[in-house]
């Protein structure tokens, strides 16, 4: 019923064509239940490389935050020295304003003192302007210095810049692996409840398993409990077409006798010229002759079969009694007295036994073949083992016997004559009783020897379809069945009839009741599938619009956060 295939490195049981359904059935759930556990290995391995995952996942994460609270700290500390620089930007720019009133200053004095001058003529002009044009050197080196400074300041701004951008690409690819970390959870969780489902799944096909397998055992003891009762029912619808067929022949064999009576009737009154005998009978008759002869070739074979059987086994003795009479003779060569314990051995004594055994074989002969019509199917070639299995026995008897004549060296020939006295008592006891059956079939089968012929007959007729049936029908064509037992054969039949009907029809209905099942199974495994798919589509559309939500967010916190810094450098530069 089941052969073996691997499937996943295990010698599994294959179902091979198998007309129950109930075995097919377990076959596809053992099928399926491996399939589950596959799926669950895989899933658990995945569940394992997903945890790794998870692992390198949170470890970079950590570092992508130190990184983070590195360059935020960066930042403060520029966003610091912005802010002085600023304040200092500020106080030369209000230096410089200072500087430059200063100098408007000194040009209005010095067009002051040009006038002075010209209407005075003793203030020197050397002595005021050189001071004056010290300071102006000395302020546009401030000023020098400043735009240095400044353009310093540029750059700061400029690097930092593009720090900022080079920090928000860092942040848009650590909210990206932190996306993509959640979505891999948010998997594992779905994962996790297919798990559940699945283990759930095998649970339940392992109680439906358990259940079909109680079931088809039910289902297997009835069936067995069925083939016995077919079976019987078999046995007797034999023996019933058997004592048909006798009764047929029976009404044969009356109908050939009423024939031959009506004949003998009507020649009786004719002369001899005139006494004709009719085509059918002429042809009966002969068929019967045909099947007498047949019947003695048998015998004949029969009869030559149990001769060669009983010349090979008169050979084995007589090569048993040279070995007997060899170890005789040995055992009177080392005996201490010969003459006194064991005596020399003698060919009289030898051919003594070989003229007992003749004997025994010509009874046996006389018993089995002797020209009867009583017995001439009961003497078949299956009786011939019997016979040689007798005979065998007991010449293996009189072995025992002698070998353990070697053993005893003192009462040697005494025990040899009793084994011999006491086989040949057997064999005359087994002679008569064989002759008194035989004597008793012969008196039982004498008012029956028309009908025997006539069964004769019909084996000779059945010999064209098959030798196997003759001999049954030889062995049962004298037996007898009175009505009551066939009235009570015919009962026992009809109730097997019914209960075998009533079994059928109770396995039809546990067939339709697991079909039933089946399909209501395949129906709720379907719903179950359809409503896990919607749940899936389900779970994708809430965790899609989550991530585009947030998204969002982050988008909007992005570009407010950006104007923001935009405002401040701007605000920055313009002071």
């Amino acid at each position: 019923m089941l052969g073996m295939v691997e499937i996943g490195g295990e010698e599994l049981p294959v179902p091979l064509a198998h007309p129950d359904p109930l075995v097919l059935e377990l076959n596809r759930l053992h099928d399926q239940l491996k399939e589950k556990d596959r799926e669950l290995g895989d899933s658990q391995s995945e569940i394992k490389a997903l945890r790794a995952t998870e692992v390198l996942k949170d470890k970079a994460i950590e570092e992508l935050t130190n990184e983070f609270n590195k360059l935020d700290k960066k930042l403060s500390f520029a966003e610091k020295l912005l802010d002085q620089k600023n304040l200092e930007i500020k106080k030369l720019t209000s230096e410089k304003k200072e500087a430059l009133a200063a100098q408007y200053a000194a040009e209005a004095t010095l067009r002051r003192v040009h006038a002075n001058q010209k209407d005075d003529d003793s203030i020197p002009i050397e002595s005021v302007i050189a001071p004056l044009e010290a300071d102006i050197k000395m302020f546009k080196n401030q000023i020098a210095a400043l735009q240095e400074d400044k353009k310093a300041l540029e750059r700061l701004s400029k690097s930092k810049e593009a720090a900022l951008l080079e920090a928000e690409k860092i942040l848009r690819s650590a909210l990206e692996r932190a996306l993509i970390v959640e979505e891999v959870q948010n998997h594992n969780f779905e994962l996790k409840r297919q798990i559940e489902i699945c283990q759930e799944e095998n649970r339940i096909l392992d109680k439906t398993n358990r259940q079909k397998v109680l079931e088809v055992e039910k289902l297997t003891q009835t069936i067995k409990e069925l083939e016995e009762a077919i079976l019987a029912g078999g046995a007797a619808a034999n023996a019933i077409r058997d004592y048909q067929r006798q009764i047929s022949e029976l009404h044969r064999g009356i109908k050939v006798s009423a024939n031959r009576v009506a004949t003998v009737v009507a020649n009786e009154w004719k002369d001899e010229n005139d006494k004709v005998m009719p085509v059918k009978q002429w042809l009966e008759e002969r068929r019967l002759l045909q099947a007498e002869m047949q019947r003695l070739r048998d015998k004949l074979v029969i009869s030559e079969r149990t001769a060669n059987a009983e010349a090979q086994i008169k050979d084995k003795l007589k090569l048993r009694l040279k070995t007997l009479e060899e170890g005789l003779k040995h055992v009177s060569r080392f005996s201490a007295n010969p003459n006194a314990f064991c005596g020399s051995p003698k060919p009289g004594k030898s051919n003594h036994i070989f003229a007992f055994l003749s004997s025994n074989n010509a009874l046996k002969k006389l018993s089995t073949s002797q020209p009867r019509a009583s017995t001439i199917r009961k003497s078949s070639p299956l009786r011939q083992p019997n016979i040689e299995n007798e005979v065998t026995n007991d010449a293996n008897g009189e072995l025992k016997q002698v070998n353990s004549l070697k053993k005893k060296h003192g009462s040697g020939e005494n025990l040899l004559r009793k084994s011999i006295w006491a086989s040949r008592s057997k064999v005359v006891d087994s002679g008569e009783k064989e002759n008194k059956e035989i004597n008793e079939n012969t008196t039982v089968n004498v008012g029956k020897f028309k009908d025997n012929e006539i069964a004769v007959s019909g084996d000779f007729k059945m010999k064209n379809g098959g030798n196997g049936e003759s001999h049954t029908k030889g062995c049962n064509s004298d037996d007898v069945v009175s009505g009551f037992l066939y009235d009570r054969l015919q009962k026992e039949v009809i109730s097997l009839r019914k209960s075998c009907e009533a079994k059928d029809g109770t396995l039809n209905a546990k067939d339709e009741e697991l079909k039933m099942l089946m399909k209501k199974v395949d129906t709720l495994t379907k719903a179950i599938e359809v409503e896990f798919k919607k749940m899936k589509r389900e779970a994708a559309t809430r965790e899609k619009e989550s991530v585009l939500v947030k998204m969002e967010d982050n988008k909007k916190i992005r570009n407010t956060d950006s104007l923001k810094r935009v405002k401040e450098l701007s605000r920055a530069i313009i002071l």
